[in-house]
């Protein structure tokens, strides 16, 4: 449907990704010194975290497993050699979890990284939209 935007499993209405009005979207996979991978998907389990407070929560929202949340969290932990979530455990008060300043910056360099690529490459996306609005599937 002409401008009507799709939404991946990791993606939510009002995510401020690379979506344009017409439905193409662009994402950014990164792959960092030491093996570290950033996409649309962790960056919005940070995303989530950041606004809940909470791994399970996050995962709740995006459809996931606690387990695979704080896996994905852990993998990019380790990997920047600064914590982007540190997490303190339940208890009487109940645990939590906190974006640290690094999370909030890889968060923001991301957005601000996909923002760029999509201002840049506009023109062949619109010709892209163009191409699957009248009906033009040929081969990749």
């Amino acid at each position: 449907m002409p401008g009507r935007k799709s939404y991946g499993k990791h993606m939510q209405e009002g995510d401020p990704g690379a979506y344009m009005d017409d439905g193409v979207h662009l994402h950014l996979r990164l792959t960092l010194a030491g093996g570290v991978r950033l996409g649309p998907g962790k960056i919005r389990l940070l995303e989530a975290i950041a606004e809940s407070g909470s791994i399970s929560q996050a995962a709740r929202e995006m459809l996931m497993s606690y387990r695979r949340a704080w896996l994905l969290v852990n993998s990019v932990n380790q990997g920047l050699g600064e914590p982007v979530v540190t997490s303190r455990s339940g208890g009487s008060r109940g645990g939590g979890a906190r974006v640290t300043q690094a999370g909030h910056r890889v968060i923001a360099l991301y957005r601000a990284m996909e923002r760029k690529a999509r201002d840049a490459a506009g023109e062949e996306l619109e010709a892209l939209a163009g191409l699957a609005r009248s009906g033009h599937h040929g081969e990749g």
